[in-house]
């Protein structure tokens, strides 16, 4: 009798302690934007702007593809990931107001990321600079861009959502400068601001 008692006792436990390692085993890890590459279509309007760049009237409506890798560098910060990833972009660029009608060039940046726990919200800062061509007519009228290549540098930030596992909406403010660094004697530059919208896909 009290062999089979004791019997029933150790199996009782076993089973309890099975049962427990079961529900405390942790569960499987959400799906992470950070460890993926992302491909984005980014399109907007900017505007120039300012007494430091041409006085003629621009407007600019980008239209980017832009790829992102996977983080380089990530930390625990504000109770989210602060993650630093790296951003390649093709730019075409067409000016529907102003002497020129486009800029087409490519633009390399580093990515600031802020990510929530839940991985569906982050705030983003990105900075870096290009280069690229338009059809300059400097020489035609004054106010306009002095040679076909030119640079290109941009300060973008915004918020992001992932609306589905593997695609991302942001919308943010975006700031470009386009000038020949002074290498033609006519170099206005242009300073222009606006708004970004992106759709993008990650794998």
């Amino acid at each position: 009798m009290w062999r089979s008692l004791l019997a029933a006792v150790l199996l009782s436990s076993t089973s309890s302690l099975a049962t427990a390692g079961e529900t405390s085993a942790p569960p499987a890890p959400a799906y992470d934007p950070l460890d993926h590459w992302e491909f984005a279509y980014e399109t907007g309007a900017l505007w120039s702007f300012g007494s430091n760049a041409t006085p003629l009237d621009y407007v600019l409506l980008p239209q980017l593809l832009t790829f992102k890798s996977p983080y380089v560098f990530k930390g625990e910060f504000l109770g989210g990931t602060l993650a630093l990833r790296n951003r390649l972009t093709i730019a075409v660029e067409p000016i529907v107001e102003g002497p020129e009608n486009y800029f087409i060039g490519f633009t390399g940046a580093g990515l600031l990321e802020w990510w929530n726990p839940a991985r569906n919200f982050s705030m983003f800062f990105t900075a870096g600079g290009g280069l690229g061509l338009m059809d300059s007519k400097g020489y035609e009228v004054e106010g306009g861009q002095g040679q076909d290549l030119n640079y290109t540098w941009l300060v973008y930030s915004g918020v992001r959502v992932m609306p589905a596992e593997r695609v991302s909406v942001s919308l943010g403010l975006y700031f470009q400068h386009i000038s020949n660094m002074d290498q033609d004697d006519i170099n206005p530059g242009i300073d222009a601001l606006g708004p970004m919208f992106s759709v993008g896909w990650h794998f």
